[in-house]
């Protein structure tokens, strides 16, 4: 039988985006008003013919327009209500996607709610370390969740922003820029457009700043310690703080953040976002990315990029219409924490707790430099080709160390015919994935040898005369479920 969609908020968000009335999107689907308004209120299911009818009059892909928002709404509240605070049995798949069909709104709000109870928490936490140990200087402030807030916003809007990556575009066409002289053309725009001029600044103090713009003398310091691609990467940067600052704040008052400091780093990341877009124009880089089979090497060459810069560039290709393979990209550091992250794919990361160990992103700080390749399986039994390496960023004097980071870029197998990773690669043999999970605390796997503790919701099964090569056995719905 097939599945009913009762995606009323999606189309209705669809129509207000594009200021259009219920009547006047009535007239242009070919509906009546009464019906139209039936669908949005989710009293009836979308009909494939107005699928078809809305992906034409809106260029949006189908697949896209039915499962993304959904796919991530429904893999956060899962963790969300994995966690000891709610309790209870696991609430399945099927019973979250009617949760989030029926009122999405309201499942981001018990996300919300989720994420205080967590942000209260570790402050309590923190309040308590620093009054037990006053000279370690516990910090209660929970200054990191505006971050996480930030990093939602790009998570829910797919990682595109579709202002500043078209405006990059016209930017680049217009003044004729070139990758193999990007940080001269730049150099040249911004005295030409803002009389700005761009000096390299010597790092001998210690103290200089990677990128410092002193608006009153019109002048925008680079350290010398960048490398090309990260001197025309911050060159885009601040072109984008000059000239299309309105864009920017645009999208940060659309976005409602709960806070000054998280509205703050939205700047930062928007100018960040303008910045990769700016070095890889979309429709250039993405005919290049295809013609290359996603060799990021090849395109860190052709683009005058780095690694990661391409990596994480890869997955923003999601522009309706003109969409590249869906991939998700990571950055982690060498305590398996993630400083970046996003999904166009249904591979989701963990809001909460470590990475699943098993994942080739930690074993790229055993080998430097190496690309590891990985064909991996999730519960879901969804299949992946992923590729991880480490990046490094040069601290520039002996005090300084640098620092190393791991970055993962990868995507659903069913791509893999467009990746130049999956050479010899198999993808019709899934005993050959390696089985991985989001993480331990709400992976259901029962004969993982490297599980951390079992998944919150079970029960652990103790046998005083047995030990197991798995870890942990235990129980989810009453039968135990030995490793």
């Amino acid at each position: 039988m097939q599945k009913k969609l009762y995606l009323g908020y999606k189309l209705r968000r669809l129509r207000e985006q594009h200021g259009l009335t219920q009547a006047a999107l009535a007239t242009a689907l070919d509906l009546s008003p009464s019906y139209l308004n039936q669908l949005e209120n989710n009293q009836r299911p979308l009909t494939l013919a107005v699928l078809l009818k809305v992906a034409n009059t809106f260029e949006v892909e189908l697949t896209n327009f039915v499962e993304d928002e959904e796919a991530r709404l429904v893999s956060d509240l899962r963790e969300a209500l994995a966690g000891p605070l709610l309790g209870g049995s696991p609430l399945g798949t099927a019973e979250l996607r009617g949760v989030v069909n029926a009122s999405p709104e309201l499942a981001r709000r018990v996300l919300s709610l989720h994420q205080a109870y967590q942000k209260l928490h570790e402050r309590v936490q923190s309040l308590a370390d620093s009054l037990s140990h006053p000279d370690l200087g516990g910090d209660p402030t929970g200054a990191q969740f505006p971050y996480e807030e930030v990093r939602d916003y790009f998570h829910y809007c797919n990682n595109y922003v579709g202002p500043l990556d078209e405006a990059a575009e016209r930017l680049w066409d217009t003044d004729g820029l070139r990758s193999g002289e990007l940080a001269v053309d730049l150099t040249a725009y911004l005295k030409r457009r803002h009389d700005v001029r761009v000096k390299v600044v010597a790092d001998d103090q210690g103290g200089t700043a990677m990128r410092s713009y002193d608006e009153a003398s019109g002048t925008l310091g680079l350290s010398a310690l960048l490398d090309a691609p990260s001197r025309a990467f911050q060159l885009a940067h601040q072109i984008a703080l000059l000239g299309f600052g309105d864009i920017i704040e645009d999208l940060v008052a659309r976005a409602n953040f709960s806070s000054e400091d998280a509205k703050s780093i939205c700047r930062v990341g928007l100018a960040n976002y303008f910045a990769g877009a700016l070095v890889m124009p979309y429709r250039a880089f993405l005919q290049r990315a295809r013609a290359l089979r996603h060799d990021v090497e090849q395109l860190q060459s052709h683009f005058g990029a780095s690694f990661e810069q391409v990596c994480h560039r890869l997955s923003t290709l999601q522009r309706p219409g003109a969409r590249g393979v869906p991939f998700y990209f990571v950055r982690v550091d060498m305590a398996g924490n993630i400083t970046k992250r996003h999904s166009a794919t249904r591979f989701h990361f963990a809001r909460f707790g470590g990475a699943c160990p098993l994942w080739n992103v930690h074993e790229a700080f055993a080998q430097p430099g190496k690309i590891l390749v990985q064909f991996a399986q999730m519960p879901d039994r969804t299949t992946y080709i992923g590729i991880a390496r480490t990046v490094t960023k040069r601290g520039g004097a002996y005090l300084r160390p640098s620092r190393r980071f791991a970055v993962a870029l990868g995507c659903e197998a069913s791509h893999a015919h467009e990746l130049v990773y999956a050479a010899g690669i198999d993808i019709a043999d899934e005993k050959a994935a390696v089985p991985i999970g989001v993480n331990c605390r709400i992976c259901e796997r029962t004969d993982c040898q490297q599980r951390a503790f079992p998944p919150i919701g079970s029960e652990i099964s103790v046998d005083e005369h047995q030990r197991s090569f798995v870890p942990y056995l235990f129980t989810r719905t009453g039968t135990v479920e030995a490793g």
